[in-house]
């Protein structure tokens, strides 16, 4: 996979006419939407928009995008979906704030015959025309095994203490895939968990916070914990070293951010979930076309009542980061290996 570049839009709307020179399409032009929820993490701009952008741009280059952020606002974003529907949009590509409230915009689509496209976040109560994601509840999963086996491999007594858990928004419902995927990873492991904690609106400050009332709480009694996503695993890594604490216990994550990445290389964090969004961006774009052209885009699975295409995403420690992020194109050494983490990927036998 080849590494997309950049592109930062404003939260506002950005509206894109995808001209490619040479490219040829069979799909009518029309007006795609693409809707993301939040700038808390930096995948939307830096991945997930450029890569639906470049999928749209070959398959349908007369095509139009209209894209916007909601900035963790729901209303903000019920605002910006009856704008893309006000300036002609027959396809949107939906990642909302609020699962649950989302369910309206949905009906008022489909009732205008507007398809939706759930992204990334599924919407439960009410089936949207198709749901493309990486699985979710499978990443839960994942980080849980994985910082757990870590934990067994490391000689860490099961009896001597627990794991923190740190959930996502309580308003995701992919957050709550992840939650309960966790919940499955850590069943039967031996360790307990200490608390757990639902992050509002996913944000690193509010998760930080939390961890250091527990560290407070129960001291030396963590031995690790199960973050949901880079974010806040971010926050409790900082909780740690804000309290003095070290080594930091093994912490996961989720989404192979830059910062995270380094976090690994660095030794203060144990896992994350490599999911190049650019390959759900682009299953994206292809459904939108699809419908564009009146097709029914064939599902592997259902969820949530709405024809669904997963992706199975890859977990990342430090004993594969330079094989599944440097080899693969993710990321760049040089972009990586900046500042105090040379070190660090001189030991990963990371090349810069």
């Amino acid at each position: 996979m080849t590494t997309l570049p950049r592109f930062l839009p404003l939260a506002g709307a950005c509206l894109l006419s995808l001209g490619a020179a040479g490219a040829a399409s069979a799909a009518p032009a029309g007006t795609v939407a693409f809707l993301m929820p939040d700038q808390a993490s930096t995948r939307y701009e830096q991945h997930d928009f450029p890569g639906f952008k470049a999928e749209m741009a070959k398959l349908c280059p007369d095509c139009k995008v209209l894209y916007q952020n909601a900035n963790g606002d729901a209303a903000q974003q019920q605002q910006q979906f009856n704008s893309v529907i006000a300036q002609g949009a027959k396809v949107i590509v939906l990642d909302p704030v609020d699962s649950t409230a989302a369910a309206s915009l949905v009906h008022m689509a489909q009732g205008q015959g507007i398809k939706v496209i759930a992204y990334d976040r599924p919407v439960p109560s009410t089936p949207a025309d198709y749901y493309v994601s990486f699985d979710n509840k499978g990443i839960g999963k994942a980080i849980a095994q994985s910082l757990v086996q870590h934990l067994k491999d490391k000689g860490v007594p099961t009896d001597k203490g627990g794991v923190l858990e740190v959930n996502g928004s309580p308003t995701d419902a992919a957050a709550g895939l992840i939650r309960d995927g966790i919940h499955e990873g850590l069943q039967g492991s031996g360790y307990k968990t200490l608390a757990e904690f639902d992050t509002p609106e996913w944000a690193p400050p509010k998760a930080q916070q939390w961890v250091s009332g527990q560290i407070t709480r129960f001291g030396a009694q963590i031995v690790g914990v199960v973050a949901a996503n880079d974010g806040t695993g971010g926050g409790a890594i900082a909780a740690f070293k804000a309290a003095g604490v070290n080594p930091v216990p093994p912490v996961s994550g989720n989404d192979a951010t830059i910062a995270a990445l380094q976090l690994i290389v660095a030794g203060d964090q144990y896992n994350t979930i490599s999911k190049p969004s650019e390959i759900v961006a682009a299953a994206a774009a292809k459904v939108a076309v699809g419908f564009l052209a009146g097709q029914a885009p064939k599902a592997e699975m259902t969820l949530y009542k709405t024809p669904s295409q997963l992706f199975t995403p890859a977990v990342v420690t430090e004993k594969n980061l330079k094989a599944e992020i440097i080899d693969k194109k993710i990321l760049g050494a040089k972009e990586l290996c900046t500042g105090r983490y040379a070190d660090g990927c001189k030991r990963l036998g990371i090349a810069f």
